[in-house]
């Protein structure tokens, strides 16, 4: 068996290596590496905190598969996770790893640039404040303006402490009622631009009486 095993024991050696060789050639043939930015998304934020910055919005990944996978690749098949469930309050460092990568199957990833990221986190805060309608413009001459009423009349804001803190009432989006002469109802968006915060309703109703 022994002298069996030890004839031409080269060429075996040379049989293996080549078979090796040509396993090589054949699984790399059609490959395509490429670089591509992904969104960063966050995942399971703890009740009662709320992510104010983090030092990243994209991660550049390298990633390589058949030249089919990648050519059919599309932005919505990768996904780059940070789970936010041990998250505390203030400055938190994540560390990337290729389990917080979703992928499509047969594609691998090489390098995650950057490899961490810093979120900073805050207390969320609910709050009522008032709600002002935000009226412009004049009514039609001989007419006047009598009142002007908003239902509801408050709402809750809610969002980071800090910024909350600050808000006592909240304005409609700009009703215009130049020109008219009678009296009319209106649903009326609240304005939150420039502000980070939600609110339990989208819009209010506004009646204008007119006489």
């Amino acid at each position: 068996m022994k002298k069996l095993f030890l004839e031409n024991l080269g060429l075996k050696i040379a049989a293996v290596l080549l078979s090796i060789v040509l396993w090589i050639f054949v699984t790399s043939r059609g490959q395509l590496e490429i670089f591509i930015d992904v969104p960063l998304e966050f995942k399971n934020i703890l009740s009662g905190l709320e992510v104010v910055n983090h030092s990243v919005k994209t991660v550049s990944l390298n990633i390589k598969g058949q030249e089919r996978l990648i050519n059919n690749l599309k932005s919505s098949d990768i996904k780059v996770y940070v789970d936010l469930n041990k998250t505390k309050k203030g400055e938190n460092i994540y560390h990337i790893t290729r389990a917080d990568i979703k992928l499509p199957h047969g594609i691998i990833v090489s390098s995650i640039n950057p490899p961490s990221v810093k979120v900073i986190t805050e207390e969320t805060k609910i709050k009522t404040v008032k709600v002002i309608p935000f009226i412009i413009g004049e009514i039609q001459k001989g007419f006047y303006l009598k009142s002007v009423d908003v239902s509801p009349q408050s709402v809750e804001v809610e969002g980071i402490k800090s910024e909350i803190g600050k808000i006592n009432n909240i304005k409609t989006e700009p009703l215009d009622i130049s020109g008219i002469s009678e009296t009319f109802t209106q649903n009326v968006k609240l304005d939150l631009s420039g502000r980070n915060i939600r609110t339990n309703i989208g819009e209010v109703k506004v009646k204008v009486v007119i006489e």
